[in-house]
C-alpha cells in the first residue's frame, strides 16, 4: 500500500468546488503531500454510518468477490519472498559477506535526497499492521473472527501477507546499506504504529475501497518511479526491488477499482457519493501521524522532497485522479439522485482545479528562498526541501 503509499501528498493545501462555481472556502481538498499538520488535529469522528441496507449489498457480492477478485492474489509457492533479493545468508559466510559489500557499493551512489524518500517509503509500508486494523472497521467487510471465510476476509488476509513482504524487503535492503541511521527509523516506525491514522472513511466500505483504489496507484506510481532513479543511479538490484514492489501495488490497484466498478453498477448514487465524500473529506494519507521524536515537521518535510524530485507530485495526484474518472466512466453516469448528480459534477471538476492550484503554489514556490532540512534518518544530513 501504502506509500503510500508510499504515501504522501505534495504540500499545497487546495479549496475545492462544484465546477464552474468559484472555489468554496467551506469545502477542502487535501492536494497531494504534506497534510499532516490538519490530518493530525484531533476531531470528533464518525463510525458505522453504513444502513444496513448498504451493508446488505456487500453480503450479496461474496460469490462476486470469491471469483473476479480473490484470483488477483497469488498463491505462497507461486510468490516472490524478500530473500529472493537479498544476500543469500544460506552461502557460505565469505561469500554472503562478499554480496553485502556489492550491495553496499551499489547504494553507496544514492543521493541523500533519494535515501530520505526511500525510507519513507519503506516505513510507510511497515505500518501495516494500522492499515489491516483500518480494513477490518469496514462495516460489511470485516473479519469479525479472524478466520472468517468470506471472500471480503480472505481478500483482507491475503492482501495484508503480500504487503508485508514489502517493509521487509525494504528495510533489510536499507540496514545492508549502512547509509542510514536504523535506529531512528526503528523509533519513527514505533511511532507511527502508535499513533494510528485517521483516513475518515468512516468505517464505509464504499469510502474505503475509492481510497484503496487511489492510494495503491499512487503507491504504484511513486515506487516505479523510485525504480527508475535507482537504475539510473547505479543500483539494478534496488530498481528490481522496487519495481516487483510496483507490480504488486498495480495488481492490487486492480483489485480495488473493480470493487468500486461493481459498487457503481449496483449502487451507482450511493457510490459516487461515497467517492465525493471521500475527497472532500481531505485525503489523507496513511502515514500522515509520522515523527521521529526530533523534527516536529518531519511528514511535511518528507513530502517536499519527494515533491522536488517528482517522485510523488501534484501533477500525479491529479493525474490519478483523471484516471479514476475516465476508469470508472463517472462522467458517463446516469439514473443518478439529485445528489448522487451534484456528487459526480463535484468529482469530475476536481482534476482541473487541482492543476490550477500546483500551477499557482510552483508560482509562489519560485518566490521563496530554498531551504536545507536535517533528516535523522540519514544521521542528520541535511537535504534540500522543494521551495518554501
Amino acid at each position: 500500500m501504502n506509500s503510500h503509499a508510499l504515501a504522501w501528498t505534495p504540500s499545497c493545501v487546495a479549496q475545492t468546488h462544484r465546477h464552474p462555481k468559484p472555489p468554496s472556502k467551506s469545502a477542502t481538498l487535501q492536494s497531494p503531500a504534506t497534510i499532516s499538520a490538519t490530518a493530525t488535529t484531533l476531531r470528533t469522528k464518525k463510525t458505522h454510518t453504513m444502513p444496513q441496507e448498504k451493508i446488505e449489498i456487500f453480503k450479496s457480492l461474496e460469490n462476486w468477490a470469491s471469483h473476479s477478485i480473490l484470483p488477483l492474489l497469488k498463491p505462497v509457492e507461486k510468490s516472490w519472498q524478500p530473500q529472493d533479493m537479498l544476500p543469500d545468508s544460506s552461502l557460505p559466510s565469505d561469500e554472503f559477506i562478499d554480496q553485502v559489500r556489492a550491495l553496499q557499493d551499489r547504494t553507496a551512489q544514492l543521493p541523500d535526497d533519494y535515501l530520505v524518500v526511500l525510507v519513507g517509503a519503506m516505513i510507510t509500508e511497515e505500518a501495516l499492521p494500522t492499515y489491516q486494523t483500518w480494513f477490518n472497521q469496514l462495516d460489511g467487510v470485516e473479519d469479525e473472527t479472524g478466520v472468517s471465510t468470506s471472500s471480503w476476509a480472505k481478500w483482507s488476509r491475503s492482501w495484508t501477507a503480500e504487503e508485508n513482504r514489502h517493509g521487509d524487503l525494504l528495510r533489510t535492503y536499507l540496514y545492508l546499506s549502512g547509509r542510514v541511521d536504523m535506529q531512528m527509523i526503528e523509533k519513527t516506525i514505533h511511532y507511527l504504529i502508535a499513533a494510528g491514522m485517521d483516513l475518515r472513511t468512516e468505517n464505509n466500505p464504499y469510502m474505503g475501497f475509492a481510497y484503496t483504489s487511489f492510494q495503491e496507484r499512487a503507491t504504484c506510481t511513486s515506487h516505479g518511479k523510485m525504480a527508475r532513479m535507482a537504475k539510473e543511479s547505479g543500483d539494478p538490484v534496488l530498481a528490481r526491488i522496487l519495481g516487483t514492489i510496483a507490480a504488486d501495488e498495480k495488481r492490487h490497484e486492480t483489485a480495488y477499482m473493480r470493487i468500486v466498478e461493481k459498487l457503481l453498477e449496483v449502487d451507482p448514487s450511493g457510490a459516487i457519493i461515497a467517492i465525493k465524500d471521500m475527497m472532500r473529506n481531505k485525503f489523507t494519507m496513511p502515514a500522515h501521524m509520522m515523527k521521529d521524536g526530533r523534527d516536529p515537521h518531519l511528514y511535511d518535510h518528507l513530502g517536499a522532497v519527494s515533491q522536488r524530485l517528482k517522485v510523488y507530485s501534484t501533477t500525479d495526484y491529479a493525474d490519478i485522479v483523471d484516471f479514476l474518472i475516465g476508469r470508472w466512466r463517472l462522467d458517463k453516469l446516469e439514473g443518478l439522485t439529485s445528489e448522487g448528480r451534484s456528487a459526480q459534477e463535484f468529482v469530475c471538476g476536481l482534476a482541473h482545479l487541482i492543476r490550477r492550484l500546483d500551477e499557482r503554489a510552483d508560482e509562489q514556490a519560485r518566490k521563496m528562498e530554498l531551504q536545507r532540512v536535517k533528516f535523522s534518518w540519514i544521521f542528520d544530513r541535511e537535504v534540500l526541501l522543494a521551495k518554501k
